[in-house]
């Protein structure tokens, strides 16, 4: 019995790009403009609310590194077996542009990092973080695409019509080159494309967050607060359809324990700051 493919999302035929030695990587360019879009999106936000411009290119200045520092230690740490092993190469662990960036350490050392100088320079820093949830995750979005050039974040094998196919790349020597070759045509598996899914995820809770802060009036630092929730939410249940290797913590992969452990925190925090700006309310009445 021959089975037909109505319709495969192809993955692209390679995800690097040389300009002479100069190496052009879909992964990074699409960290870059998430980046920029973030900033851009946070900037009209946090200037509209009466904050200083400036304190967002200064918090761009911090966060950015300390994200790429955070995200990176957080991919090491939890898939270390990809790196320190007999036959590893432990240099690999700072190949930040062979992909590898955990969102978890990126937004956790990013925030500290900012907090640190909003602290500094005694800025509030609530309205700001209100301000710039909306922008991160619409990053995010836009960062998955990397994943989709790279072949990775994808879900278990699948034949539903919107799978992704996965190609078998090799180098310039013929060598299988998943990340650096390019595309033979041949396909590999065809799989759940879990990088579209959070895509259109983070998509959906950029809308919600802009509607939600333009509908009701909340206690400051609810937006972000919010922001958590939704993106974990989204990412429990993501992470259950994956199937590449990951870290085992009592039978489920090391991201789906710390998607639900940081949802119910931020529900947490979420409800304290109501139940606290409930209390402000009625001591001023």
């Amino acid at each position: 019995m021959q089975t037909t493919i109505l319709a495969n999302i192809p993955s692209p035929p390679q995800g690097v790009w040389y300009l002479g030695p100069i190496p052009l990587r879909a992964y990074a360019i699409c960290i870059m403009i998430g980046i920029l879009l973030a900033l851009w999106v946070t900037h009209r936000r946090y200037t509209a609310r009466g904050g200083d411009a400036d304190m967002v290119w200064d918090a761009a200045i911090v966060a950015i590194p300390a994200g790429i520092i955070g995200g990176r230690l957080y991919h090491v740490i939890t898939d270390n077996d990809k790196y320190f092993c007999d036959t590893c190469n432990p240099v690999d662990a700072l190949n930040v542009t062979a992909g590898g960036l955990g969102i978890w350490g990126a937004v956790a050392l990013g925030a500290v990092a900012v907090a640190a100088l909003f602290r500094w320079k005694k800025v509030p820093l609530a309205p700001f973080a209100d301000a710039v949830a909306p922008g991160i995750i619409l990053g995010q979005a836009v960062g998955r695409l990397g994943n989709w050039f790279n072949q990775e974040i994808y879900g278990r094998p699948t034949d539903v019509p919107w799978a992704l196919d996965i190609f078998y790349r090799v180098d310039d020597n013929g060598e299988f080159a998943p990340l650096t070759g390019t595309s033979t045509g041949e396909v590999i598996t065809s799989v759940h494309p879990t990088f579209l899914y959070e895509l259109l995820w983070n998509l959906l809770i950029f809308a919600l967050l802009i509607l939600i802060d333009r509908r009701f009036r909340l206690a400051q630092g609810s937006i972000f607060a919010l922001y958590v929730a939704g993106y974990t939410l989204g990412r429990f249940w993501i992470e259950l359809m994956r199937d590449d290797s990951a870290t085992m913590i009592l039978g489920q992969r090391v991201n789906t324990w710390v998607s639900a452990i940081v949802f119910l925190a931020a529900v947490a925090v979420f409800l304290w700051l109501q139940r606290r700006r409930r209390a402000v309310v009625n001591e001023t009445e």
